[in-house]
């Protein structure tokens, strides 16, 4: 089955396009501030048995797809061979037209994987599936390897506050190490007080990373925080991400959430409406906390999630049962940020929505509080998780080039626990050349390569150097 699918110019769609994904974009390092890889895979440079350990485990993406075509759960979560659950992925991607799995799947076969003459279906899976296993026991695929081939420069993982980072001490010491790794600081469980038991066997883990006696002084919890906030900050961190399906719309004080606090360690489960006043006050807290380290905090909004309670129980979270929210955005977005901005603690703050109904509420609030301090203080996110498709992404860039300024724009991201995924770079990266070069086609934009191929260089590498503050060299010319 001859495949010429998946070509050099694939998306780009006249000549100007072309010229800026070749000259201006096409090798320029990756710069991946947001991901969710195992830092213990890139320490030991794992090397995956086969393809579905590389491609299919954990991917909530693929489940959700092949429930849909009537796979049955065990050969997604389920305890079937790895070659029985590759199998059933190759009889769904055939199904998936239109869907951006199919051009994910594709492209991932085709760089790093080199599979570029067939597309995967039931008749090529075993060929793809002998042929990628014997590359995954070569030096050049393994963790570093496919990062190396993917001209990965630097990779965030997401880390939670009472991680060791072992890992990512290993990783600083490696002499042979070519990619830095660095930690993110994700404290989302340090605010789960609506469900007493696990939170009370969190903190207890906290005070031992912090070496700090907490009890049920909540001044001690946030000293606890800070610690490992300042241990993170040791060890190469400079982002923080919070995800919430909504930020909390009350009014609240400190001596507010100390008693909240003090009921939950006590076992008591809390009223919704003390959850919501609670993770109000910490995250005002922490993104406090976030500034004076001159930290990027994200804020992820948006994901209703684990609604499927029948799976949620039988596989737990990232199952693929996690949905858009339609939770009210703009007046809690507003009364957060201006909190932070009227003492002057405001962060660089990137935000993501997950409701695309929500883009235009987000890009405009963020306009209210850039200051002049940084081009780009304040970032309209990437589109992610269901919105990181062709029609996601060209409507982010479309409601940023609208509402605020593209030009300071930081880029993509993974947001993936697969080591394939940095095809999703390659991906954005040919979707803005082919909405910038149709615009210069048609007038919208000079017809200056120099001019607008600037532009891509700057989103696609050099904003991402310099908002981070991560030391970077210079993008090649």
């Amino acid at each position: 089955m001859n495949n010429a699918f998946i070509t050099e110019h694939f998306l780009l769609q006249n000549t100007q396009a072309v010229k800026l994904y070749e000259d201006f974009a096409r090798h320029l390092p990756i710069i991946d501030y947001h991901s969710h890889l195992s830092p213990a895979d890139i320490a030991a440079d794992r090397r995956f048995e086969n393809l579905t350990r590389l491609w299919l485990s954990g991917d909530h993406y693929k489940w959700r797809a092949m429930r849909a075509v009537g796979v049955a759960e065990h050969y997604c979560t389920g305890d079937a061979s790895d070659w029985e659950k590759f199998q059933k992925w190759a009889e769904t991607v055939p199904q998936l037209l239109r869907n951006p799995l199919y051009h994910w799947t594709h492209l991932e076969l085709k760089h790093p994987l080199g599979i570029a003459d067939r597309l995967l279906c039931p008749e090529t899976a075993a060929s793809i599936w002998e042929e990628c296993n014997a590359k995954l026991a070569l030096p050049e695929f393994s963790a570093r390897g496919i990062m190396r081939q993917m001209n990965v420069l630097l990779v965030c993982t997401t880390d939670d506050p009472i991680d060791t980072l072992e890992h990512h001490w290993a990783l600083a010491a490696d002499p042979t190490k070519d990619i830095r790794v660095l930690p993110t600081f994700r404290p989302d469980r340090a605010s789960a007080v609506e469900t007493p038991d696990a939170f009370n066997a969190w903190v207890e883990r906290l005070a031992e990373a912090a070496n700090l006696d907490i009890g049920d002084d909540f001044d001690r919890y946030l000293e606890a925080l800070e610690r490992r906030h300042d241990y993170f900050h040791a060890h190469g961190c400079r982002l923080a991400d919070h995800s919430l399906e909504a930020l909390p719309d009350v009014d609240y004080s400190l001596a507010d959430a100390a008693s909240i606090w003090r009921k939950v360690r006590a076992g008591k489960t809390p009223a919704s409406a003390e959850v919501a006043l609670f993770r109000a006050a910490l995250l005002h807290e922490l993104a406090v906390m976030n500034y004076r380290k001159g930290w990027v905090q994200q804020l992820h909004l948006g994901a209703l999630r684990n609604n499927n309670s029948r799976l949620f129980k039988a596989y737990g979270p990232d199952a693929g049962c996690d949905s858009i929210g339609d939770a009210p955005l703009a007046r809690p977005l507003a009364r957060f940020l201006d909190r932070l901005d009227r003492k002057n603690r405001l962060s660089k703050t990137i935000v993501y929505n997950l409701n695309p109904a929500q883009n235009e509420v987000v890009a405009a609030m963020l306009g209210n509080f850039q200051d002049g301090s940084t081009p780009g203080k304040m970032q309209y996110g990437s589109a992610w998780w269901f919105l990181d498709q062709k029609n996601g992404i060209e409507k982010q860039l479309e409601t940023l080039s609208n509402l605020g300024v593209l030009s300071t724009f930081v880029g993509m991201l993974t947001d993936s626990r697969s080591f394939l995924s940095f095809s999703r770079h390659d991906y954005f990266r040919r979707i803005l050349c082919n909405l910038l070069g149709q615009e210069m086609e048609q007038g919208l934009l000079p017809d200056d390569l120099d001019m607008v191929g600037g532009l891509v260089r700057a989103i696609c590498y050099e904003n991402a150097a310099r908002y981070f503050g991560f030391d970077l060299p210079a993008a090649p010319v």
